[in-house]
């Protein structure tokens, strides 16, 4: 009888619907497709998730040496580096896109990581009222161009380490898709164009004042451009700090307390 008992309890177990299974988390393999072309990427889910609330949900745009197409290289620097050195530190769901390595985040790339963001969105119950957009060096600024063209659809930005202007050291063509992509860069002050339609959002900058790769000056110049719009903006700056200034901004203690109390404001 006692072993008749066990294996019924072990059919009952075999034919638990899935939505009574335990989430699976942590850094899950994803893919999205667009068109005919199919993008791997990855997506962070916190141990402590569950579907019955929504939940905050954080964009990271990668930088150039983290394209390819394996979908996992993005999560090995910047944000995936500090949610795996604290990830009580990140209740939340973050979405990793992954460029091409013939790419930067050009309107293709931007397009699949949207994608990429609405999925998660759907499939991890992310609140569109608290979805935050951050990057670091080319992911930096691909994210200002993104937020310049869809600010509703942020709650917040934090970028680290980018510039805004298209850099000498671009190939030709990268420099001529830029120019037909964006806008700000065929303005006399591109600062001020991309200011001005961010100027809406709650900012924080980093940038080191050694950086040899992404001038200091860029971030120096939107800070400016978005204190004399009267934006909500923190720049920091970290004195002979080269490159890789995201190590030292993405540790802050008050960071990600600050970036997930803010909340999409209403049109």
């Amino acid at each position: 009888m006692k072993q008749l008992l066990i294996i019924l309890a072990t059919f009952a177990g075999m034919l638990l619907p899935v939505h009574a299974q335990r989430q699976e988390t942590g850094f899950l393999n994803r893919r999205v497709t667009l068109g005919s072309e199919t993008y791997r990427y990855q997506v962070y889910v916190p141990e402590e998730y569950s579907p019955s609330r929504q939940w905050p949900t954080i964009l990271f745009l990668h930088g150039a040496g983290e394209r390819g197409d394996d979908g996992l290289a993005p999560t090995q620097t910047g944000l995936g580096t500090a949610i795996r050195r604290g990830a009580a530190r990140f209740p939340a769901i973050v979405v990793f896109p992954q460029a091409r390595l013939e790419h930067r985040w050009d309107d293709a790339m931007l397009a699949h990581a949207v994608a990429a963001l609405d999925a998660a969105i759907l499939e991890f119950h992310g609140d569109r009222d608290r979805t935050y957009l951050t990057g670091l060096s080319m992911g930096g600024r691909g994210s200002w161009k993104l937020a310049s063209k869809t600010p509703e659809r942020f709650a917040a930005l934090i970028i680290i380490a980018a510039g805004v202007v298209t850099p000498d050291a671009w190939t030709q063509s990268e420099k001529e898709t830029a120019a037909r992509e964006n806008d700000f860069l065929r303005s006399p002050d591109p600062y001020g164009f991309v200011a001005s339609k961010v100027k809406g959002l709650p900012i924080q900058l980093f940038h080191g004042s050694a950086d040899m790769d992404a001038p200091v000056t860029e971030s120096r110049q939107m800070a400016a451009a978005l204190q004399r719009l009267g934006a909500n903006v923190k720049y920091t700056e970290y004195e002979g700090v080269p490159h890789n200034s995201w190590d030292r901004a993405l540790a802050e203690p008050d960071l990600m307390p600050w970036l997930l109390a803010q909340r999409r404001q209403s049109k």
